[in-house]
């Protein structure tokens, strides 16, 4: 079966997204913040729900969002992918202000734009990122991470 939107050489996208949570969760690990999968905090605009992030330590009052996309095939800005970035700094809008959040996305390089996904996410959508949201990006090849915003 064809299956277009799914990345080359993976089970699924939903088996990509895990592994990169368990390499992210291991990576934090060594920096000595453990974290756990699946905390739920109370989150909300106008009253509260709990909202599940991909990790996070309740006791260092850490959330992360992991996100492993990549380029298009062509070079061309993945829009739909983007479109769960922008939902993960909603979701930390709404997440009380006491905890350090963070996106961590794959770091992704494009030679055609001199620039990595997540470089590109925070010059066209610095708007939508909430003060105090850290973007980072996660190098597979050599397990390193940094922060790209201030």
């Amino acid at each position: 079966m064809d299956k277009p939107f799914q990345r080359k050489g993976s089970e699924s996208n939903a088996h990509v997204g895990r592994d990169f949570e368990s390499k992210i969760q291991k990576y934090f690990a060594q920096k000595n913040l453990p974290l756990s999968a699946g905390i739920m905090v109370p989150i909300g605009i106008n009253g509260k729900k709990n909202h599940s992030f991909d990790l996070g330590n309740e006791e260092e009052k850490v959330l992360i969002e992991c996100k492993a996309h990549k380029w298009t095939e062509g070079g061309n800005v993945p829009s739909a992918k983007l479109t769960v970035w922008n939902e993960a700094m909603f979701f930390f809008h709404a997440a009380p202000p006491s905890y350090r959040k963070i996106l961590v996305v794959l770091k992704d390089f494009n030679a055609k734009r001199n620039e990595t996904l997540g470089e590109y996410y925070i010059r066209t959508y610095s708007h939508l990122i909430p003060m105090g949201v850290e973007i980072w990006e996660y190098n597979e090849a050599i397990n390193e991470a940094k922060k790209l915003n201030d």
